[in-house]
Order: structure tokens, then C-alpha cells, then sequence
């Protein structure tokens, strides 16, 4: 069994690009493991090198060889997207000595001369992840990509969430001779072709805000003779759909827009999409997705339900407008997602009966409901008089796949006594 280990950070996968100690540990190795490619790269060290990648079959080989001392090549940075952190988990009984490499992100920003200390970073190879979300709501983003994930795919990707013209460069088979960094928009770059061995540096110049506190004032939206969810109301119903940053949002029956604005700023990573079949509320829709700079906000033109059909699947679903249609567009919305979350506004009582009914016919589970009555100040001369709104009803609830997991992430712990 091998004594001594070197797990070292062999960068893009040229030599010339690793550090001295770690030439030094290759120099007094017995053997040497690591990926294929990385592995044609060390042909100037004479010992037996031997092709593995999974952690197992890693550390199956280091306790079957003979070899006193050896070096396990990884590509960039043990510590970025690594295998290395896997790999420690099997080692157990050998001396174990960590040597840091270049990652890709470092040498892609030093080819652009671009800092990376305020760079977000996510990862596509290997692994699922939606690009345009994490693009949409930073101004400098980092994607490790390769795998099935192309960089053409990613471009396609922010053209398709109108992130069309955010800068992106893209550097191919970085370290080697034949090493190539492109920079364009998304648009331009979504009909070329690039090596599988890729990384991405995108920049968006106008990264969406995340809001700080629901209840952006009504006099923020472009209104017009369309009905809107006011402001009191609109908080209440978003701390009830507890919007997180990562979901997929349905605002049925849109309107104005006021909700689906308020939960595009809060779906930073997600997107929001707003079904709505009134043209006159439709052109209210996209003016305020405008206004406030909103990507990750989609107008839907159509009718609830047969408008649902084919949308990506909820997260959170908001009913503002129904029609007649409501049991037809909660059925639509489970089929989709059974672990969903619903708030529903009604204003009349049998839109509330309706509700409660549909809830209870569908097996919903955490059903709370909510009557909020708003009274505001208004100026008649040199005095102000409250004057009453009508009562609104706010029901929410969860489908019957709802997570008990996800529930427990909305609850404050209290860590235990004696614990730091």
C-alpha cells in the first residue's frame, strides 16, 4: 500500500503551468494516477502511471500498489469542483499532502485581465443548472461547463431568457498551444461551435436587484384601468407564497403585473411567468417588466388553464384571477408539481367558498386562511379621514406532495443549549 500521497492541482492540464512543489512531489513519486488526458501530460516522469478517475478505484489502486510514494493528479484546483473532496473520504491510514494548482477560473479572468474575487461561480459539468438564472442576477459570472452542457448551450440558454446581448468569452483548451478565448454576446456566440474542453466569464452589466422587503409602493407600476393587487395585500400574499430565490413563479391571472414584478425581485435565480388574457392588461404586463428591468419575467398570453399547459413547472403558484376556471387551474398546477405552494386572493365571498372547496377536493394540506381589511388616511382639506377598502381574503396552502423539508427551512431553529 502506498505510504505517502500527493494530491495536486495539475491546472488546465499543461505542465508549464504547475507550481514547483508540485513538480517536485511528481519528481519523488513512485506512481502516478489521475485522468487520461491529464496523464499524457506527465510523459517526462518515468514511473507507472495508472488511469482512474472515481474516488474508489482511486484509492483501490493506491492500497493494491507497491509504490511507496504517489502523486494523484487533478485537473485545476483541489479545492474548486474537485474530485479531491471525495477522494480524502478514502485515504484513511496513508499520509496525505494537498498541493494547490491554478483553476480555471484564475487563468481565464488573467487571459482577460479581469479580477475574479467578485465573480459568482456555478458549475455545468457534470451537473444540472440554470445558467440564465444565476446570469440574470450578478454582474460577473463564472461557468465551469463540458459534459452534455455546451458553451453554445449556455449562450442559447441566456438568448432564450432575453440575455442576449450580456458580454460573454469563452476560452477553449486553456493552457494547451492551441488554446482560443472568444469574446461576443450570447447572441452571437449561441451559433458557433466550441471544443468540448470550455469555460465561461459572463458579464451583465444590469444584474437584477433583489428586493429587500415586499411591498414595492402602487404609485412604482404603470397602471391603467386594469385591476392590481395593492400594496398591503401584495405583501401579505408573497410572505404567504414564500418566494425563495431559486423558484419558478405562476401569477394566474396577472393583471397589472404588481405581483409577478414583486416575485421576479425576489425568484433572482428563478423566473416568474405571467398568464394573462386581457390585451389591455398584456401591454400592462410587459411596460412594467420594462420599467423595472425584469429578465427573468415572462408574459404568457392566454387563458387559464389551457395557458398552463407546457409552462415550466411551479414552484409557487399565485391565483389573482380565475374566472370561472379555478379548480381546472389548481389541477393543472398539481399535475405539474403535487409538492407546490398556492395563495389564492378572492374579494367576493363565493370566490372564498369556491376556494375552500377546490382545497379541500384536491387534498391540500397547511391551509391558512387570512382576512385583511386596509384602512388608509386621505386629505379632505386641513384633515385626514381613514376610508376603509373592502375586506380581502388571502388563502394559501400546499399540495399534497408539499415537502416536509422544505416547510422546515421557513421555521426559525433555536440551536441547543451548550452548542456553539
Amino acid at each position: 500500500m502506498v505510504c505517502k500521497v500527493h494530491v495536486l492541482g495539475m491546472g488546465m492540464g499543461n505542465p508549464g503551468t504547475l507550481t514547483q512543489e508540485a513538480l517536485q512531489a511528481l519528481r519523488e513519486s513512485d506512481l502516478i494516477v489521475g485522468s487520461q488526458r491529464l496523464l499524457d501530460a506527465l510523459d517526462a516522469y518515468d514511473v507507472p502511471k495508472v488511469a482512474r478517475t472515481r474516488a474508489q478505484d482511486i484509492a483501490h489502486e493506491l492500497r493494491e500498489s507497491p509504490a511507496h510514494t504517489a502523486s494523484v493528479v487533478m485537473s485545476g484546483d483541489v479545492g474548486f469542483y474537485s474530485g479531491a473532496t471525495r477522494l480524502y473520504e478514502h485515504l484513511d491510514g496513508m499520509e496525505v499532502h494537498v498541493i494547490p494548482g491554478i483553476s480555471t477560473l484564475q487563468y481565464l479572468c488573467a487571459k482577460l485581465h479581469e479580477s475574479w474575487q467578485d465573480a459568482h461561480v456555478v458549475s455545468v459539468h457534470g451537473r444540472s443548472c440554470d445558467v440564465a438564472g444565476h446570469v440574470q442576477s450578478h454582474g460577473k459570472t463564472f461557468v465551469l461547463s463540458g459534459g452534455s452542457t455546451t458553451a453554445q448551450d449556455v449562450c442559447s440558454q441566456l438568448v432564450q431568457r432575453g440575455l442576449g446581448n450580456v458580454l460573454v468569452s469563452v476560452g477553449e483548451r486553456l493552457s494547451y498551444e492551441d488554446e482560443r478565448v472568444t469574446t461576443g454576446t450570447a447572441a452571437q456566440l449561441a451559433q458557433s461551435e466550441f471544443a468540448a474542453l470550455n469555460a465561461l466569464l459572463i458579464v451583465n452589466p444590469h444584474p437584477l436587484a433583489a428586493a429587500t422587503t415586499p411591498g414595492i409602493p402602487d404609485g412604482a407600476f404603470v397602471r391603467g384601468k386594469v385591476p392590481m393587487t395593492k400594496e398591503e395585500v401584495r405583501a401579505l400574499a408573497l410572505c404567504k407564497l414564500r418566494v425563495k430565490p431559486c423558484h419558478t413563479v405562476w401569477d394566474v391571472g396577472a393583471g397589472t403585473g404588481s405581483v409577478s414584478v414583486e416575485a421576479a425581485r425576489m425568484a433572482t435565480h428563478g423566473q416568474v411567468l405571467a398568464i394573462e388574457r386581457n390585451p389591455a392588461a398584456i401591454e400592462l404586463l410587459h411596460a412594467n417588466k420594462r420599467s423595472f428591468g425584469l429578465t427573468n419575467l415572462r408574459v404568457v398570453e392566454g387563458e387559464a388553464p389551457q395557458a398552463l399547459q407546457g409552462l415550466p413547472v411551479p414552484d409557487r403558484v399565485f391565483v389573482g384571477g380565475s374566472g370561472s376556471n379555478l379548480e381546472a387551474i389548481l389541477r393543472v398546477a398539481l399535475d405539474a408539481n403535487p409538492g407546490m405552494r398556492l395563495c389564492i386572493v378572492a374579494v367576493t365571498l363565493e370566490t372564498l367558498t369556491q376556494a375552500l372547496l377546490c382545497i379541500r377536493e384536491l387534498g391540500l394540506c397547511e391551509v391558512d386562511v387570512v382576512q385583511l381589511g386596509v384602512t388608509k388616511a386621505r386629505e379632505v382639506g386641513s384633515y385626514h379621514l381613514m376610508t376603509a377598502r373592502n375586506p380581502v381574503y388571502v388563502i394559501s396552502a400546499c399540495g399534497p406532495a408539499w415537502s416536509q423539508e422544505e416547510g422546515q427551512d421557513d421555521r426559525m431553529t433555536t440551536p441547543r443549549a451548550g452548542r456553539e
